[in-house]
């Protein structure tokens, strides 16, 4: 039977904005198992195509020229989010510059929401980034879900067509997604009843 609740706005933000980045083939094979679930919709907010300013403003001083521009192409979509799944490389044991500047430039937007992880790299698999990670959203009040999709040494694993033929990786592709429905699900039926208090 069908669930009359509404759908789940789940933003996948797109942390990599390197040239010749890998991120597109992972956004791409997200996106397709996300779009098999009734229960969500998906947004992707890629930081390659909605650049953020790097220089923030002094506290209590309004922001430069330009600023408020580029933030209203990424803040609303966050704002509306009920949850998140964020794809990041792992770049020198983190997680990339520009993934943590989106964040710094927003707060309220993460607060008593879940987020989830999609990671790739080599040996590791882009698990050090997703660690740090977890550190960071916390201090924002985000709830992040314990598991998580890694791709170790990437390019081998998806086919020419952006498939991945792993049943392991469909396993864990469908224990994040059953866990941040289960979150986003919680989590927004609580801040309906009491608006969330940072």
């Amino acid at each position: 039977m069908p669930s009359t609740r509404p759908q789940l706005r789940v933003a996948v933000v797109v942390g990599s904005t390197r040239e010749g980045r890998f991120a597109p083939v992972v956004t791409q094979w997200l996106k397709g198992r996300l779009s098999q679930r009734d229960d969500m919709t998906t947004d992707v907010v890629d930081l390659a195509e909605t650049p953020l300013p790097t220089v923030f403003p002094a506290f209590g001083r309004p922001p430069a020229p330009g600023t408020e521009e580029a933030l209203a192409l990424v803040s609303p979509r966050l704002a509306a989010a009920d949850a998140f799944v964020f794809v990041t490389p792992e770049y020198n044991h983190s997680f990339p510059a520009s993934l943590k500047n989106a964040i710094d430039w927003h707060n309220e937007q993460w607060h008593a929401k879940p987020v989830a992880f999609v990671s790739y790299g080599g040996l590791s698999g882009g698990l050090r980034a997703v660690e740090q990670l977890r550190v960071v959203m916390a201090e924002l009040n985000a709830t992040t879900i314990r598991n998580t999709v890694s791709f170790h040494n990437a390019y081998g694993q998806f086919g020419a067509d952006g498939a991945v033929d792993d049943p392991q990786v469909d396993a864990a592709a469908k224990a994040l997604m059953d866990q941040l429905a289960w979150w986003a699900h919680a989590l927004r039926d609580a801040r309906t009843t009491s608006p969330y208090a940072a």
